[in-house]
């Protein structure tokens, strides 16, 4: 079951009362009635107030997303000593962020709100398919920053992976990415279901698995789990208690303290990234594996507790450009130089003043980066 799924489709039956035919459903639209006569519910997601209210959470992650991971990009872009290996990655999270923001969010608030597919063939295999690569390239790369961090200081405390060397990498993860995420695209159909009893036929985005049974959906959501969430959290849970370990113990000569100072507040700020990752997504996968091993679909609230998991999950898109805002002066005063729109200088000072192309000579190295560098 892919991570763009919507909630459990609804459809109206009386205009006299809000009831709601109960659809088993995995992943966009996969729509499999139960063998019994259908249960009829009221769907507490067609309220007005319900509504408004999904309509203003999916607004605001899709604005904040939008606007603090394009500034991510913009600073990596703009800033000479912001061009280092670990902001080059944390560049690859943002535009993983912001794929999910422009193709993903719009169009599964609406499916969620119209409980129709009104997006075509081609928007049903591209949306389920963009946001599952998006999570694995999101999290393959906090993989990369941690083992990265995890070889440059625990072994060779001066070393860095080269501009080229980590270009490669960046698209390495996105074509085993592409590859994790395929089956969502693969095994897909778009049709029209007729529901005659009601008169009503809808158009439907589902998952279309070759043995045309629950099993291989029960089994690419177990290995999604496994692939996506618990092995890379096993990895870099290692890589930054080894690190912390390492920085904690490492003593160093006077000259050297304010560069293990700056590795102890970066590698802090990595972690926390992991943590909130590792926290808005949980829930989700969770509930996510429950619902291919049917323990939740006839839950009456399903596909509002569906839906708001998945708003939770996606607060991630935006929580990164935060916590560096928060955590490291030099995005920090980047941002503040964005929204004062004050004169592009050409590298950030992380006390809060600015060097300009003139001072470029004068910016102190050390470990063969610059000492303002994440």
């Amino acid at each position: 079951m892919g991570p763009s799924d919507p909630a459990n489709v609804t459809s109206d039956i009386s205009n006299e009362e809000r009831e709601y035919t109960h659809w088993h459903q995995n992943n966009l639209g996969n729509y499999s009635m139960d063998s019994h006569k259908p249960v009829f519910v009221d769907d507490i997601t067609k309220h007005l107030s319900v509504q408004i209210a999904l309509i203003t959470a999916y607004s605001l992650i899709i604005i904040l997303g939008l606007v603090g991971n394009t500034l991510v990009i913009y600073m990596i872009i703009i800033y000479k000593n912001m061009r280092t290996v670990t902001n080059y990655f944390i560049a690859n999270l943002a535009l993983a962020d912001l794929m999910v923001d422009t193709m993903c969010l719009p169009f599964t608030l609406a499916y969620t709100l119209l409980d129709e597919w009104k997006f075509g063939a081609v928007m049903c295999h591209m949306v389920p398919y963009a946001q599952a690569l998006s999570v694995h390239v999101s999290i393959l790369t906090l993989t990369v920053i941690a083992l990265e961090r995890y070889r440059c200081i625990v072994f060779h405390m001066g070393q860095r992976l080269s501009r080229c060397a980590s270009f490669i990498i960046i698209s390495l993860t996105w074509s085993f990415a592409a590859i994790l995420a395929g089956p969502l695209a693969i095994f897909r159909e778009y049709r029209y279901e007729e529901i005659a009893y009601i008169n009503l036929r809808i158009a439907v985005c589902s998952e279309k698995w070759p043995h045309g049974t629950n099993r291989d959906a029960i089994i690419y959501s177990f290995s999604m789990l496994v692939l996506q969430y618990v092995l890379p959290l096993g990895i870099i849970s290692y890589a930054y208690v080894c690190i912390w370990v390492k920085l904690k113990n490492h003593v160093s000569p006077s000259n050297r303290n304010d560069g293990i100072t700056r590795r102890k507040k970066t590698t802090k700020m990595l972690a926390l990234v992991v943590v909130v990752f590792a926290v808005c997504w949980l829930p989700f996968h969770v509930f996510q594996l429950a619902s291919d091993l049917d323990l939740v679909l006839k839950f009456k609230e399903y596909k509002l507790l569906y839906t708001l998991f998945h708003i939770v999950a996606m607060c991630s898109t935006f929580t990164n450009p935060l916590l560096y805002g928060w955590m490291n002066k030099n995005y920090r005063n980047g941002f503040i130089m964005f929204f004062r729109c004050e004169h592009k200088p050409d590298t950030i000072h992380p006390e809060g003043s600015f060097r300009t192309r003139t001072l470029r000579g004068l910016i102190l190295y050390n470990d063969g980066q610059p000492a303002t560098a994440v």
